[in-house]
């Protein structure tokens, strides 16, 4: 995983997090790897990681079981409003990036759709 600068790293981690669950990777109930396994698979330091699963048991997307780890909420709702999130964070980021480039929203919409189109022939 490559970390921006910008970002804090334990914000990234959850974001990273909340994408394997929205894309069905981690599964709702699914026991989440430990503190130590993603602190290794990230390249961070345990108390990073820690820090970004108690927010996210803050939020009510893990729960915390004493002695087995985490696991992904089975609130169903909860894990589409946190993917709808991630959607709009996605094309926020998206819109700004082209906007940074000189292009309008509505330019950036227009070549978005012409971009549709070219990979629908793919």
């Amino acid at each position: 995983m490559q970390f921006q600068d910008n970002i804090p790293i334990y914000v990234q981690i959850e974001k990273y997090l909340y994408r394997q669950i929205a894309l069905g990777k981690i599964k709702p109930g699914e026991k989440v790897p430990s503190v130590r396994q993603l602190a290794v698979e990230l390249t961070v330091n345990v108390n990073t990681v820690q820090r970004a699963l108690n927010q996210m048991n803050t939020e009510g997307i893990l729960e915390v079981r004493r002695g087995l780890g985490s696991f992904v909420t089975t609130d169903t709702e909860l894990i589409l409003q946190k993917r709808r999130e991630l959607i709009k964070d996605t094309m926020s980021e998206f819109l700004e990036s082209t906007v940074q480039l000189g292009l309008t929203p509505e330019k950036t919409l227009e070549e978005l759709k012409k971009f549709i189109e070219e990979k629908k022939g793919d």
